[in-house]
């Protein structure tokens, strides 16, 4: 049997700037996820950590490390002030990190918006993990690079899912509370000035300010609104006396009456 993929590359085509993604069963029976890439195609479980592997015997590597700071805790009287994980362990966290982005951004593409939440809270947590225990304090700094891109992506997948079933206030909420996180991180890291600079930040209120539009449309109209449209209709078809009568109405409704 050949290992050429030639004949799978054939049938699929790259196209520059798209996110092509499927979902494919693979020869264990289990749901893989795969991604066509310029120059090939990754490939991805869709349970567990990505490249299938079980680190230590864990399902992920954070897993194993947080496992291990428990052991540490109990053998030092719930105190961690000691533990710490080295720059070859944070290394091995980081590729864990960007296994689960790049599934994060395959499920997005397929609208599996639970599976993007699942993969973005591990990589959040992973990130706060590095961030507490990395022996090396700029390496946790480091890290923080992808916090952004990550509360942007579970944003819109959580939004997502609260506007397939038209609940726009509750979207609404989860968008502006990520842009305040967002904000206050970038205060935290002593980058402000990314508080308007942000692509992440600028891509969550552009989408804010669609929803907020969204919403208008769908809200139902009050009975001033209602006699409003009306009178706008009969104006423009040249409907004076019913014009006039919608005023009257209108009037006699009051100005803040509904």
């Amino acid at each position: 049997m050949s290992d050429d993929i030639a004949k799978i590359l054939e049938n699929w085509d790259y196209r520059l700037g798209r996110v092509d993604a499927r979902r494919v069963t693979g020869d264990d029976g289990s749901d893989k996820l795969q991604m066509r890439i310029d120059l090939g195609i990754l490939q991805m479980n869709a349970q567990f950590r990505p490249d299938g592997k079980r680190p230590f015997g864990h399902p992920t590597l954070l897993e194993h490390f947080l496992i291990r700071l428990e052991k540490h805790r109990n053998k030092h009287d719930g105190e961690d002030d000691e533990f710490s994980i080295n720059p070859d362990e944070c290394a091995k966290l980081q590729q864990e990190a960007i296994q689960f982005h790049h599934r994060s951004i395959c499920n997005f593409e397929l609208n599996d918006f639970e599976a993007v939440e699942r993969d973005t809270d591990h990589i959040l947590e992973l990130l706060d993990f590095v961030q507490d225990y990395a022996a090396q304090e700029e390496i946790g700094s480091s890290f923080q690079q992808f916090r952004p891109q990550t509360i942007m992506m579970q944003t819109r997948a959580v939004g997502t899912q609260y506007l397939s079933d038209e609940n726009y206030n509750e979207a609404m909420e989860e968008v502006r509370a990520a842009i305040e996180e967002l904000n206050e991180f970038y205060t935290e890291m002593g980058r402000d000035e990314m508080i308007e600079n942000s692509m992440e930040v600028h891509s969550l209120r552009e989408w804010l300010k669609d929803i907020e539009n969204e919403a208008e449309e769908k809200r139902p109209m009050t009975e001033r609104e209602k006699l409003e449209r009306k009178l706008e209709k009969a104006i423009k078809a040249e409907e004076y006396e019913q014009a006039a009568d919608l005023r009257d109405k209108i009037k006699k409704m009051g100005n803040d009456a509904k």
